[in-house]
Parts: C-alpha cells; sequence; structure tokens
C-alpha cells in the first residue's frame, strides 16, 4: 500500500475563475487577429489586381495617345500643313530666385504657388488666372509642360505628401489611398495619371504633394541666369525644355 500523501495532484487543483476568464479572453482575441489578418490579406490581394489593372490601362492610353500624335503629324505632312500640337494643360513650375529684393505682389504669387523656398516646384493646371500669376512672377520663375516620364520621376524619387499638416515619403499605396481614396486615387500611377491628364481631382492630387525640394541643375544653371530663357538665361516659359531641366535637378 503506497503512502498517504498531502501534496495535490493536477486534477486536485481548481483553476481560478479569473484565470479561466483571461485564457478564454486571449484566445478570442487571437482568433479574431487571425481572421483579420486572413481578412486583410484577401482585400489587399484583390486591391493589388486593381491597381495592376489600372497601370496598365494608363500605359495603353498614354501608347494610343502617342501614336495618335504621330499619325496626325504624318496626315499634316502629306497633305502640306503644319501640324498644330494641343495647348499644355498642366505646367511644372520651379522657383529659381531667392527671397531677396521681391515686390510684395510676386511674393504673395509665389507663397498661393507654395514655392516658399530656392528650387521649389510645383504642378499647376493652365487656365487664364494661373497664366496671369505666372507672367507677373516670370522673373523669379521657370516653367514648362512636363511629359509622363518626367511627372513620374519627380514622383517616385522625390515624392512626398501632405498627412496630418506633415511632410510624409510616398513609400506605398497606402499613404495615398488614406488621403485620396475617397477621390478614387488608390496608387502612385493614378497620382501620376491624375496630375499628368489633369483628371477631375487634379486640385486634390497637387494639393495632397508636398512641394518638391529639388537640388541645383547638373552642370549648373546658364551664365545669365536672369535672362529670359530665349535670351539665354533661366526665368520664363521653356516649353518642353523643362524635361531636361528636370533631368537635371531631380
Amino acid at each position: 500500500m503506497a503512502p498517504s500523501t498531502t501534496v495535490p495532484t493536477v486534477s486536485d487543483i481548481e483553476v481560478p475563475e479569473t484565470l479561466l476568464k483571461k485564457r478564454k479572453q486571449n484566445e478570442k482575441a487571437r482568433e479574431e487577429r487571425l481572421a483579420a489578418a486572413t481578412a486583410a490579406r484577401k482585400a489587399s490581394k484583390a486591391k493589388r489586381k486593381v491597381i495592376f489593372k489600372r497601370a496598365e490601362s494608363y500605359v495603353k492610353e498614354y501608347l494610343s495617345k502617342e501614336k495618335e500624335e504621330i499619325r496626325l503629324k504624318r496626315a499634316a505632312r502629306t497633305s502640306g500643313d503644319f501640324y498644330v500640337p494641343a495647348e499644355a494643360k498642366v505646367y511644372f513650375v520651379v522657383r529659381i530666385r531667392g527671397i531677396n529684393e521681391i515686390a510684395p505682389k510676386p511674393r504673395k504669387i509665389l507663397q498661393l504657388l507654395r514655392l516658399l523656398q530656392i528650387n521649389n516646384g510645383v504642378f499647376v493646371k493652365v487656365t487664364k488666372a494661373t497664366q496671369q500669376m505666372l507672367r507677373l512672377v516670370e522673373p523669379y520663375i521657370t516653367y514648362g509642360e512636363p511629359n509622363i516620364k518626367s511627372v513620374r520621376e519627380l514622383l517616385y524619387k522625390r515624392g512626398y505628401g501632405k498627412v496630418n499638416k506633415q511632410r510624409i515619403p510616398l513609400t506605398n499605396n497606402a499613404i495615398i489611398e488614406e488621403s485620396l481614396g475617397k477621390y478614387d486615387i488608390l496608387s502612385i500611377e493614378d497620382l501620376v495619371h491624375e496630375i499628368a491628364t489633369t483628371g477631375p481631382n487634379f486640385k486634390q492630387a497637387s494639393n495632397f504633394l508636398w512641394p518638391f525640394k529639388l537640388s541645383n541643375p547638373n552642370g549648373g544653371w546658364r551664365t545669365r541666369k536672369f535672362k529670359h530663357f530665349v535670351q539665354g538665361g533661366d526665368f520664363g516659359d521653356r516649353e518642353a525644355n523643362i524635361n531636361k531641366l528636370i533631368r537635371q535637378m531631380n
């Protein structure tokens, strides 16, 4: 006969009710977390498909637009006419002068354009009002019509968004979706398309983007920086030549 002992076995010990409740809560929370993670993965996968399809459609749109322009140029040449390309819809504006000796009116316009520092750049929709504003501050800025490649390079390399009044780098699409999801802008390609084509939500997209902080151009400015571009200087409208400047400054 085995000697009797006063030490209780595991089955004899009753687990406190609070501990049982805690275990149940932990188990429930774990299941909820797993379910939420699975749902998030599924949603992310579906969203990636949508973003990918949109990006494909944008590429097709850009290519068809390019081909159409080539076709129109050829048709004009064969018929002995001149092809006049469509007017610019969006400008990329870069501030090239500092803060010294600026009259109050141009200073205010530069503030409205959000060009507060030298080498700052912003996208501006071309309207009669913006053209008049640009004409008034022409000695302090240079601008032109950016192409798709320039818009994409700027956003991918130097793109920062305004989130809760803070300058946040555009490292993933979630940042863009959080701020611009209500305007159906879910990814960086949507943002590129909205800016390049001056879509219906251009204003919101442009305001979301923090002004670009560019470097001085490789090889420096021209010798006569404060003369108009057509006179061998740098300020004023440089049309498609802005793309070369963007490459140098980006």
